[in-house]
């Protein structure tokens, strides 16, 4: 199925595409963003679908009404899964984790923009972005431990210590408690702190849109490719990858704009 950015239209959350950058909008600010069964899915099948887009060079996520996602709904998910079997289960769990599977797979770089609360599905949601901006006062908060369920949900055991460290990353996920925008931003889970922080995603958006798109996703695939390979390994993929990087147009037009002290206009091919 071809995916258009310019005119798809998710029945789940807002979008929006311009000059490049996609833009997706957790819209239920009366209920600060929960997930549904239906956005989990619809999250899930646009980023697979942006993994075979051209148009589109970031994305960036966000939420609301100053909020960015209070995570899976009481209601409409909580509730519900009480109820269900074990293969109802292991599928919900499963089609969640893709949901990560999806995030990491597509090729444009992620900007989280975090405003007010950030809980549950929706520090996953966070977590999985490439960078992260946090407003000051947000709270970031792996509530799983709240609810009975253990900290080991969507990848978080896996890459929130990558972000954080192992200490840290056990203590948010056994205690569930809110982590703080100070504790964010020296922990290293966020990028940046700042007030405006819309304006900062969509400021980093636009550079990277303007940027070497093949490179970029080149650089976020070996980003995670990396983590489990040896410095030789990495060594020898990086060589191969970098020299194909060597071969697009983007680098040749690249030096000549240089060499004519012009600046670079970077096409993706």
């Amino acid at each position: 199925m071809s995916f258009d950015p310019a005119t798809f239209r998710p029945q789940h959350f807002l979008w929006e595409f311009r000059d490049g950058v996609a833009t997706i909008t957790l819209n239920r600010p009366e209920r600060k963003n929960p997930l549904t069964f239906d956005s989990y899915e619809e999250l899930r099948a646009t980023f697979y679908s942006l993994d075979h887009d051209y148009h589109a060079k970031v994305v960036v996520i966000r939420g609301a009404g100053g909020n960015f996602c209070s995570g899976g709904d009481v209601h409409e998910i909580i509730g519900p899964l009480t109820k269900m079997n074990s293969q109802g289960l292991l599928r919900f769990t499963r089609m969640t984790g893709d949901l990560v599977r999806a995030m990491r797979a597509c090729p444009q770089p992620i900007i989280a923009a975090v405003e007010g609360v950030c809980a549950g599905a929706g520090a996953i949601l966070a977590m999985a972005s490439d960078i992260r901006f946090g407003q000051p006062g947000c709270k970031t908060a792996f509530l799983f431990s709240k609810v009975g369920l253990s900290g080991a949900d969507m990848g978080a055991c896996a890459m929130l210590p990558r972000l954080i460290g192992h200490g840290r990353a056990a203590e948010l996920l056994l205690t569930g408690r809110d982590m703080s925008s100070e504790e964010g931003l020296a922990w290293g889970f966020y990028n940046r702190v700042v007030e405006d922080v819309m304006a900062e995603a969509y400021a980093l958006a636009d550079e990277l849109a303007k940027g070497p798109s093949i490179a970029h996703c080149i650089t976020k695939r070996q980003l995670d490719a990396e983590r489990n390979m040896t410095i030789h390994e990495a060594l020898e993929s990086e060589a191969r990858v970098q020299a194909r990087c060597m071969e697009t147009n983007d680098f040749k037009r690249a030096y000549e704009a240089f060499a004519n002290k012009k600046k670079p206009e970077f096409r993706g091919d």
